[in-house]
């Protein structure tokens, strides 16, 4: 009898020290914080996010090459002018005297007809297309804050519900404990309560590791630790999607520039035609007419359309290939859409079920900590309905996150801006 007491206390003293480890506030060693900014709205966040994304260099590269076109096409020549300047000395019979001829002169290519234009067409088109790209960019940018932000209340959501169960099971616990001293509950129920105990104890640790990896991706993709206090949206409801989607557009202007490219390269023709001015004299000796002399002259190229086939055939291969590209952009799009409306009446459905599940689960279970306690069912059959009931609570308060995530996503989805 004295070693039966002797065991149980000191069974009940690992209890208690069980029971202390698992209310310390922290677990894991390793925290990622994030910090709520009142004056942080989801806009700005994703503004301040573009402003650090990798592609802006890309982005600001584009507006200056459309920049630089733009220039050379209102330039005066079609390209480089030229000068050249050559001497020359000859002797001039016996008496040794010498002849000295001298030529300079200055070469122009010209535009052909058109194809100053033609190059301005490209330099409007690359200009618009640089401002397409951002703006594209700045979606894309939108989308992946819109899913660390709910990724991050998802997380959080599940890490409370952690911590909830784990008081929820030290109360548990510790009454158990106290009944198996008063000799109410047999050993094995103490052994079962800290078995779900330690149980509870993981789903918390790996809880707060989701919850820190979210914050962590947020922090990676704004730059940032601080997150807007409210980011929900209103649902911006579209049958299909729209020509003016930012994806659309952007490749789109794509499209319009490789046109107007084709075209200009088409205006070079043969290639340019060329005027040349000149000078030449002669001086020297008493033989020399001491003569000087202007001339003018052009070149004409012709018989270039073999060579500069391959150049258009080149071009016309990335104008065909951006084609195909907006053909498949446009059916992703659309699926895109499907799937992000098709989620949206599935999660209102499944919260509206998940909310009714919720409650009668609650009841139940306050049913059953009363059989409990009167002894009408034993701690199997509570920790049973206690884990569906908790199952249900955390289902509930996932779904009405998910929701407000899949109104966001949808947003994403048909191209609407935050």
């Amino acid at each position: 009898m004295f070693v039966l007491n002797l065991f149980s206390r000191c069974l009940l003293a690992f209890w208690l020290m069980i029971s202390l480890s698992f209310a310390e506030p922290t677990i894991v060693d390793h925290h990622d914080t994030v910090e709520i900014d009142e004056s942080l709205t989801l806009p700005k966040v994703v503004d301040l996010t573009l402003e650090k994304f990798p592609e802006l260099a890309w982005l600001n590269s584009l507006e200056e090459e459309a920049a630089a076109i733009t220039q050379r096409s209102k330039s005066w020549t079609a390209g480089a002018s030229q000068t050249s300047y050559s001497f020359q000395e000859a002797a001039t019979g016996a008496n040794g005297g010498k002849l000295h001829y001298i030529n300079a002169g200055v070469q122009v290519p010209l535009w052909n007809i058109g194809q100053s234009d033609a190059e301005q067409a490209v330099g409007e088109q690359a200009e618009t297309s640089a401002k397409t790209q951002t703006i594209a960019t700045k979606l894309r940018v939108a989308g992946l804050v819109r899913g660390a932000l709910w990724d991050i209340d998802l997380q959080k959501i599940r890490y409370e519900q952690a911590q909830s169960e784990i008081k929820v099971y030290e109360q548990l616990h510790e009454k158990i404990g106290r009944r198996v001293e008063l000799g109410d509950l047999p050993r094995s129920d103490a052994l079962l309560a800290q078995t779900e105990l330690l149980q509870k104890r993981s789903t918390l640790i790996q809880a707060e590791a989701e919850l820190m990896h979210a914050r962590k991706r947020y922090a990676s993709i704004t730059q940032m630790t601080k997150v807007p206090k409210d980011y929900h949206e209103k649902l911006v409801d579209l049958k299909e999607i729209e020509q003016n989607h930012p994806a659309l557009v952007a490749i789109n202007s794509q499209i319009n520039r490789k046109q107007a490219e084709l075209d200009a390269m088409r205006a070079i023709g043969s290639g340019q035609t060329n005027v040349l001015a000149g000078v030449n004299g002669d001086m020297g000796d008493t033989a020399s007419n001491h003569t000087a002399s202007f001339n003018i002259g052009v070149t004409m190229p012709f018989g270039g359309s073999d060579h500069l086939a391959p150049q258009l055939a080149a071009i016309n291969v990335e104008l065909n290939k951006l084609i195909a590209q907006r053909e498949q952009l446009f059916r992703d799009l659309k699926q895109a859409h499907h799937e992000a409306e098709h989620n949206l009446e599935v999660n209102r459905a499944e919260l509206e079920n998940a909310n009714e599940l919720k409650s009668a689960t609650e009841n139940l279970l306050n049913m059953s900590n009363t059989a409990f306690s009167v002894g009408e069912i034993n701690l199997m059959d509570l920790l049973k309905i206690q884990s569906k009931a908790q199952q249900a609570i955390l289902n509930a308060k996932e779904r009405a996150v998910m929701l407000e995530r899949d109104i966001a996503l949808y947003n994403q989805a048909v191209g609407v801006m935050p």
